[in-house]
């Protein structure tokens, strides 16, 4: 599947633990002094400071079942696969990702409702342009297989199969343009190839996902239309 990834991940070590929960090795701390130091409680702030909302009555207010975007179905994924933030005021988000399923739509909703699966992405966009969203904007889907990506970016799964370029029908590319340029305009996302990408190039991934059938020029153009005419 598309979408399939490891959402986040740890790092171990052996020393001393930090402020933040990481580890400082003796050898820092005995050579590097006050530059460790100073460095990890650096980190430390900066977890802290994204973590403000996490403050009894400093969390945003959300209602289940609230849309991001206006034209989708809401249908949740699994808890279990996604992490509860409050982006951008914690996250920036710059980036969209694009996957396809390697599947049907049903599929895909199977499986991010599944918490075995370990994955999801925030939006499913069905062949014929239906769009369902599974997790919120502000929350952290595990849809890109690397932490950084995750945490500054929207993933859009879409039915179909990468070798099958009929599988990507017009009003695919309609609705999932016209939720694209949503997207974009809510965070100041520049309309290009660099912040509008494919799961395959996401740095460290080892999809191949949308595959080389997805017409980027085609897409970028309708993004751009559709910016044009959001109401």
């Amino acid at each position: 599947m598309g979408s399939k990834a490891s959402g986040t991940g740890g790092a171990g070590g052996s020393g001393k633990t930090g402020a933040s929960g990481r580890r400082v090795g003796r050898r820092a701390v005995l050579l590097g002094g006050g530059v460790a130091v100073l460095g990890t409680a650096a980190l430390a702030r900066d977890e802290l400071a994204r973590a403000w909302w996490r403050l009894p009555g400093m969390e945003k207010k959300r209602v289940e079942g609230e849309l991001d975007h206006r034209a989708a179905e809401w249908t949740s994924a699994s808890r279990a696969n996604w992490r509860r933030a409050d982006r951008p005021d914690d996250y920036r988000i710059d980036r969209v990702v694009i996957h396809v399923v390697q599947g049907s739509y049903a599929t895909a909703l199977k499986v991010f409702k599944d918490p075995g699966h370990g994955a999801a992405a925030h939006y499913v966009v069905r062949k014929d342009g239906h769009v369902a969203q599974m997790i919120r904007e502000l929350d952290v889907a595990f849809h890109a297989g690397s932490r950084d990506m995750n945490e500054r970016s929207i993933g859009i799964e879409h039915e179909g199969f990468v070798d099958r370029p009929q599988d990507f029908t017009a009003a695919m590319y309609a609705g999932s343009a016209r939720l694209t340029a949503d997207i974009c305009a809510r965070y100041g996302i520049p309309v290009d190839r660099e912040h509008i990408i494919g799961h395959v190039e996401v740095e460290g991934t080892d999809h191949t996902d949308p595959g080389p059938h997805w017409d980027w020029d085609r897409y970028l153009k309708l993004v751009r239309e559709a910016s044009k005419t959001r109401v």
